[in-house]
C-alpha cells in the first residue's frame, strides 16, 4: 500500500512539534486547524470535519489505538514514527476509514541500557518547547521511559485590536511514563499513561475595512420603532457613525476585532495496554485503552463584532470517556497460506452541555416617542411626520439564553479474518471485517429569559437510534519481479456510519437531521522500487475512488424556518450526502547521491470532486450558486438553499509539492549542516467561498552542527523564510450576524486564516 513514514529522528530534525506539521512530509495531506480547537485532516482530497459527529474518514492511531485529532494532535514528544496509510483502512486494525490511516508510535522504554534526550527551541515568535524522554532499565525484564512536555506559541500569531492589542496564546503540559515487561522472550507488555492539559486562546483574524452596523430608526403612530421595522412603515434609517465594529484590516495585519476571548482547553487522562505473546505457530496480541476527557470551550460567537459592546456568548462543557480493545491472532509463517482473526470493541459516552445566549435585538426606542403627537395613521413618510430617531443601542436587547444537553452513546463491535497466500514473489491477501455499530442521539433544549421553557427533546424519536451492519475489508496482491522492484494492486472497502445532527434549530425538514450511510470503493496500484545499488529509492501509486453518499459538513449555512419564512435565529452548520468520485497519482523519489547528501522529493496530483450533489448552501441572489449578495434569503421551498456542484471536496489543491534535503560537512569532532525542507501549493478556486487562494511556496532553513557521536546537536532556524502571508481560508462574503428579529448586521470584515509569518528560532538538543 502506499505509506510515508517519518521517523523520531525527523520530527526532531525539522523541529515538528505539531502534528500538523507532519504534512510537510507527506504529499496530499492536509492537516489543518482554523480556530485553535477543530483539528481537521484531508487526504487525497478527501476531508473531514471534527464538528460532524461522524467517524473520521481519516482514522487516527495513537499507539495502535484510535484516538481523537482533538487530543492526540495537541501534544507531539518522543515519537516513534508516524505513518501516513493511504486509501480505504480498517481491515488488520481498528475502525474503516475511507481515506487513510495516521498511526503515532511513543517511544517504548529500553530494557538494555539508560538512554535519553532533552530538547529546548525558542523563536523570536515568543514560542518555547522544552521536550525529553529517559529509559530506565532496572532489569532485562522490567523497564520504564518517562517523558514530558512544556510548549507555548501565540497560534496564529493574531492580536486583537478591541482588547487592547492581546495575542492568541496557547499553553501545553503533558507527561507520559510507559513501563515495560519483558518476562520471557515470547511474551512483551507495555503500560502505558498519558496526561495532557492544553490551553488555547486564540482570536479570528479578519480583514476589510469594518463597520457602522448601529442606525436610528424613526417613531411611528407615536409608537416606539422597537415595534416599527422600516418594513412595517418605520421612518428612514440614518447610520451612527459613532459606534464601528474595527478599524480597517488587511491580511498583514493579523488583527482581529471581536470582544470576546475563544478559549479551548482539553484535560485528558490516557491509559494504554499493549501485549505480544508469541505462541509458536502464532502471535496473539491485545491493544487496549481507556481515555477520559474534559473539553471546555469559552466563546465569542460575534467573532467578527458585527454588533459592536455585545458579546454572544457560548460556553461548552464535553466529558467523556471511551474504553477501547482489539485482540488479534495472526499466523507466524511467512511462506504457504497464513491467517489472521481479530475481533475489536469500542464505546463512547458522556454528556455534552451548551449554555449560549442567543439575545434577541429589536429596533431603539425613540426617547419622546409617545409625547409627540402621532403622525396619523397614514404611515412614517407621511407628509407633515414628525418622528423621533434614537440610537440602536443594547438597552434594545431582549435577554434570551439556550441550554442544550446532548448525551453521547455509541458502541462498535466488530470481527475480521484475513488469508495470506506467499509463494516466491508472489503474495495474495484478502479478509473481510463485520462491524455492528448502534448509536444513540438526542439532544434536550430550554430557554430561559424572555421566555423560559422546560427541557424539550428537539430530535424526532424516529431519528435517534441508528444501527448499521456493515461488511468491509479489501484485498492486495504483490509481485516483486527483484529485489529491487515490487509491484501491487489493491482494492478496498471501506463504511461510514450515518449521524444525527445533536444542535442548531429544532424545526428542520429530515435530510438536515439525519445523514444516510457512507460506502467507499477504492482501486489502487503501486510500484515501488530503487536503482544505482539502492541510492535512488521511488514509488508510484495510481487510485480511483468511489464515494456513495460521502459524508460532509457545510458551515454558517442560513435556514429559515417553515412555521415563519421571514425569521431566522441564525447560521448553523448541516451534515449531508452527496456522492463523489477520487482519482489520482502519486509519486515520491528518496536520493543519497553521496554519502554526505540526502535528497526527498514527493508530489501527489487528486481530481476529487462532487458528482453533480445536491448540497446546502447560501444562495442570498437566488443564482444556484453559493453567495451572499443581498438581503439572507432562502432558495426555494426548503429550510435552507441548496446548490448542485462538481466541485471539490475540500478546500484543498489537486497538487502538491514536498521536497526535504540535508547537506553535511564532516569534520574531525563535528558535522556542520545545512537542512532544507519546501512545500509548494498552486493557486486554486475554493466554490465554498468563491476565492481564488494565491501559490503558496512555504521554505524552512536550517543551520546548524552536530556532534560526531550524535551527542548533540545545535541549529539555528528560519520557518517560512519567503515570509509568504498567504490566505489558506475565508469565509463566503463579509461575516453578520443574524442575532436580531428584523434585519442582519454586517461586520464590514471577512474572517480568514493566513499563514504565519516568518520565524526565527533556536534549538539545542542532547542524547545519552
Amino acid at each position: 500500500m502506499s505509506v510515508n513514514v517519518a521517523t523520531g529522528e525527523q520530527l526532531e530534525k525539522f523541529k515538528i512539534f505539531d502534528v500538523k506539521d507532519v504534512s510537510q512530509l507527506a504529499p496530499g495531506l492536509q492537516l489543518t486547524n482554523t480556530t485553535g480547537r477543530n483539528n481537521t485532516t484531508t487526504l487525497r482530497g478527501v476531508t473531514f470535519d471534527p464538528d460532524q459527529g461522524t467517524a473520521p474518514a481519516v482514522q487516527l492511531y495513537l499507539n495502535e489505538i484510535p484516538a481523537d485529532a482533538q487530543t492526540a494532535f495537541t501534544a507531539m514528544y518522543d515519537v516513534q514514527q508516524i505513518e501516513v496509510l493511504r486509501g480505504p483502512q480498517g481491515l488488520l486494525r481498528g475502525l474503516s476509514a475511507p481515506a487513510g490511516s495516521i498511526t503515532i508510535a511513543t517511544r517504548k522504554p529500553n530494557f538494555d541500557k539508560i538512554e535519553g534526550y532533552m530538547q529546548a527551541t525558542g523563536t523570536d515568535r515568543h514560542a518555547y518547547n522544552v521536550q525529553g524522554g529517559v529509559s530506565l532499565p532496572f532489569s532485562d525484564s522490567f523497564a520504564i521511559r518517562v517523558a514530558g512536555l512544556v510548549d507555548g506559541n501565540r497560534l496564529n500569531q493574531v492580536r486583537d485590536v478591541n482588547l487592547g492589542g492581546q495575542h492568541s496564546q496557547s499553553r501545553t503540559e503533558s507527561g507520559r511514563i510507559t513501563l515495560g515487561w519483558k518476562p520471557s522472550s515470547d511474551f512483551t507488555a507495555y503500560l502505558n499513561y498519558q496526561y495532557l492539559h492544553a490551553d488555547n486562546r486564540q482570536f479570528q483574524q479578519v480583514i476589510g475595512s469594518g463597520n457602522t452596523p448601529f442606525g436610528t430608526y424613526r417613531s411611528v403612530f407615536g409608537i416606539p420603532s422597537v415595534f416599527m421595522p422600516p418594513a412595517f412603515g418605520g421612518g428612514p434609517f440614518a447610520t451612527d457613525t459613532s459606534v464601528v465594529s474595527g478599524p480597517a484590516l488587511g491580511v498583514s495585519d493579523y488583527g482581529a476585532v471581536q470582544e470576546g476571548a475563544f478559549r479551548n482547553q482539553n484535560e485528558t487522562h490516557i491509559v494504554n495496554l499493549q501485549f505480544d505473546y508469541d505462541l509458536g505457530p502464532a502471535t496473539l496480541s491485545f491493544v487496549g485503552a481507556h481515555q477520559f476527557s474534559k473539553l471546555k470551550i469559552n466563546r465569542d460567537l460575534d467573532a467578527a463584532n458585527a454588533i459592536p459592546n455585545y458579546i454572544q456568548t457560548s460556553n461548552v462543557v464535553t466529558p467523556y470517556k471511551v474504553d477501547t480493545a482489539e485482540l488479534r491472532l495472526t499466523s507466524d509463517n511467512e511462506e504457504g497460506l497464513g491467517w489472521g482473526v481479530g475481533a475489536f470493541y469500542s464505546k463512547q459516552t458522556g454528556t455534552t452541555v451548551v449554555n449560549q445566549d442567543n439575545s434577541i435585538f429589536q429596533y431603539a426606542v425613540a426617547p419622546n416617542a409617545l409625547v409627540n403627537p402621532p403622525c396619523g395613521l397614514v404611515g412614517g413618510a407621511a407628509a407633515g411626520c414628525t418622528g423621533n430617531f434614537a440610537p440602536y443601542t443594547l438597552p434594545n436587547q431582549l435577554p434570551l439564553s439556550v441550554l442544550v444537553t446532548v448525551p453521547v452513546d455509541s458502541e462498535t463491535w466488530s470481527f475480521n479474518g484475513n488469508l495470506r497466500y506467499k509463494t516466491g514473489p508472489l503474495t495474495i491477501q484478502g479478509g473481510l471485517r463485520y462491524s455492528i455499530m448502534r448509536k444513540v442521539q438526542t439532544t434536550q433544549q430550554s430557554l430561559s429569559g424572555i421566555f423560559n421553557t422546560p427541557p424539550a427533546e428537539i430530535i424526532p424519536a424516529a431519528l435517534q437510534r441508528t444501527r448499521n451492519t456493515p461488511i468491509t475489508g479489501g484485498a492486495t496482491i504483490n509481485y516483486a519481479f527483484s529485489p529491487d522492484l515490487n509491484a501491487y494492486i489493491a482494492y478496498g472497502h471501506s463504511f461510514r456510519q450515518g449521524s444525527t445532527k445533536v444542535a442548531g434549530p429544532a424545526v428542520v425538514s429530515d435530510d438536515l437531521i439525519r445523514t444516510n450511510p457512507e460506502k467507499t470503493d477504492s482501486f489502487e496500484f503501486g510500484l515501488k522500487g530503487s536503482l544505482i545499488d539502492r541510492k535512488l529509492n521511488y514509488t508510484v501509486a495510481a487510485f480511483y475512488q468511489k464515494l456513495d453518499g460521502f459524508l460532509s459538513r457545510f458551515t454558517n449555512i442560513y435556514w429559515s424556518s417553515p412555521t415563519n419564512p421571514g425569521q431566522t435565529t441564525g447560521g448553523f452548520d448541516f451534515n449531508y450526502n452527496g456522492d463523489a468520485k477520487v482519482k489520482g497519482i502519486e509519486a515520491s523519489l528518496d536520493a543519497r547521491p553521496t554519502r554526505d547528501w540526502d535528497l526527498s522529493i514527493s508530489a501527489a496530483y487528486t481530481h476529487a470532486r462532487w458528482s453533480n450533489a445536491l448540497l446546502p448552501c447560501n444562495d442570498y441572489a437566488g443564482t444556484g450558486t453559493p453567495n451572499t449578495t443581498g438581503t439572507p434569503a432562502v432558495t426555494g421551498t426548503g429550510n435552507v438553499s441548496y446548490c448542485n456542484s462538481s466541485d471539490k471536496l475540500a478546500n484543498t489543491p489537486d497538487f502538491s509539492l514536498n521536497a526535504n534535503t540535508e547537506l553535511r560537512f564532516p569534520m574531525d569532532k563535528v558535522t556542520p549542516f545545512v537542512r532544507a525542507l519546501m512545500t509548494y501549493t498552486p493557486s486554486y478556486n475554493w466554490w465554498q467561498s468563491q476565492y481564488r487562494f494565491k501559490d503558496r511556496e512555504m521554505v524552512n532553513l536550517f543551520l546548524g552542527v552536530r556532534s560526531n557521536d550524535d551527542k548533540w546537536e545545535l541549529d539555528l532556524f528560519a520557518k517560512n523564510l519567503l515570509n509568504q502571508k498567504r490566505i489558506t481560508n475565508i469565509s463566503l462574503g463579509e461575516v453578520t450576524t443574524n442575532a436580531s428579529v428584523y434585519g442582519t448586521y454586517d461586520s464590514g470584515y471577512s474572517s480568514v486564516n493566513v499563514t504565519n509569518p516568518r520565524e526565527f528560532g533556536a534549538t539545542l538538543n542532547f542524547k545519552w
